[in-house]
């Protein structure tokens, strides 16, 4: 009888953790497709290029496969590098993302990972990836504990990657080595790399839903958002400290240093809750009060510089507007109701073109006139041919008729295919 009794007892708890180990396994990153790349043929044929431009790419040396673009700061003074990738690696780069990382087909991405991935579609349509979406999974909660990672892109290393293509994705090792490499930047993913969002994504994709899943047994929700996690809690008072330790674990097993000075909780009791920019504290995200009257007073800057005469014609004048029309489409965003107010005022005041501006359009339509037969596929042929799109939508409210010779012109000059 007592070994009966033990029986049963051993069963539970065996298939208890085996129910753990599925939920976890089901919560990680997936992929979906069950196909490989084999050998270094099989690549060059998914990324549409040939055997000797991979080989070109890859003997290119470290200092030519990327440029210093500028920095960002980042919040507490940190400054981040931004690196822009050689054109051949940027097309490599971009292949592999369309191939690979964006494609639904290949590969399924988890509930709590959001930022620079696609929207995943589920039985109500889409569930959008983006900062609100991540703000909208925390909202309710009545306390907060943010984590941040050391120079995030810096502490992913190269074997990190090449782990990404052959143990999640199960290529082969020759084409693993490749494409970390193509990836990477001396041995680590670099900020301005096309890939490097998506490896970020990815790079806890064997642990990440184990925590998430013990987490949640906890009644906490867990999301990250590239390297800004967020765990929150409906309870006032909880303690943190299991999570911090269970997350911490987490990273420092895939050597990503968290920074300590940016482990806060935070508390309704204390201050308003804000995730991303966000206040959670509601049924769905909010802009905070005192960031809605930035908007209106940006909006009405704006409204006294359109005033001036000849300003609306002026490159600033383009860019002011362009950047006061983006944060007024945060309020879109977040379903405000002062978003449709403030677009009438912005069309009212929409930037006009200069006589300059319909000579500088001549000029660029007649460069990719030049160009047309030998770089039609190239990226930088399509940046320039949507560049001029966008400029002749500005054109248009005032010489209609140069704007239209000069549309009749771009019909014949689409760009192609990359090569």
């Amino acid at each position: 009888m007592q070994h009966l009794s033990l029986y049963p007892m051993s069963w539970v708890g065996v298939a208890h953790i085996y129910f753990l180990w599925i939920g976890a396994m089901l919560s990680n990153p997936q992929k979906v497709s069950k196909n490989s790349i084999s050998n270094r043929e099989s690549l060059c044929k998914l990324l549409r290029v040939s055997d000797e431009f991979l080989t070109s790419v890859l003997a290119l040396s470290q200092d030519e496969r990327y440029s210093r673009k500028n920095s960002v700061m980042k919040a507490g003074g940190v400054e981040r590098p931004i690196y822009n990738p050689h054109r051949f690696l940027r097309k490599l780069q971009k292949r592999i993302n369309v191939a690979i990382f964006s494609n639904r087909y290949v590969v399924k991405w988890p509930h709590y990972i959001y930022g620079s991935i696609p929207n995943q579609k589920n039985n109500d349509g889409y569930d959008s990836k983006d900062y609100v979406s991540c703000a909208g999974r925390h909202c309710g909660a009545r306390s907060l504990l943010k984590i941040d990672v050391s120079s995030f892109f810096d502490n992913v290393h190269q074997d990190i990657v090449y782990a990404i293509f052959k143990d999640f994705l199960s290529y082969s090792e020759e084409v693993s080595i490749i494409l970390a490499d193509i990836c990477c930047h001396n041995g680590h993913l670099v900020q301005g790399g096309l890939t490097s969002s998506y490896i970020a994504s990815l790079c806890l994709y064997d642990v990440e839903g184990r925590v998430v899943e013990r987490l949640n047994r906890k009644g906490l929700t867990y999301t990250r958002l590239v390297d800004d996690i967020t765990i929150s809690s409906k309870t006032l008072g909880t303690d943190f400290t299991y999570a911090l330790k269970v997350v911490g674990d987490m990273l420092v097993d895939k050597d990503l240093p968290i920074n300590e000075g940016k482990a806060r909780v935070f508390r309704t009791s204390t201050e308003p809750l804000t995730v991303h920019g966000l206040r959670v504290s509601f049924d769905s995200p909010r802009l905070p009060s005192d960031e809605v009257r930035r908007i209106r007073a940006a909006v009405k800057n704006l409204e006294s510089l359109a005033a001036e005469p000849g300003y609306r014609t002026t490159h600033d004048y383009r860019h002011d507007y362009n950047r006061c029309m983006g944060r007024v489409n945060k309020l879109h965003r977040v379903k405000h109701k002062q978003h449709i107010p403030l677009l009438r005022r912005l069309n009212e005041i929409r930037p006009l073109p200069s006589r300059r501006d319909v000579n500088r359009a001549k000029d660029m339509v007649a460069r990719l006139e030049r160009d047309f037969s030998s770089k039609r596929s190239t990226y930088w042929y399509r940046s320039r041919y949507y560049r001029v799109m966008e400029r002749l939508t500005v054109l248009g409210r005032i010489y209609d008729k140069a704007t239209d010779q000069l549309r009749m012109k771009l019909r014949a000059l689409r760009p192609g295919f990359e090569d």
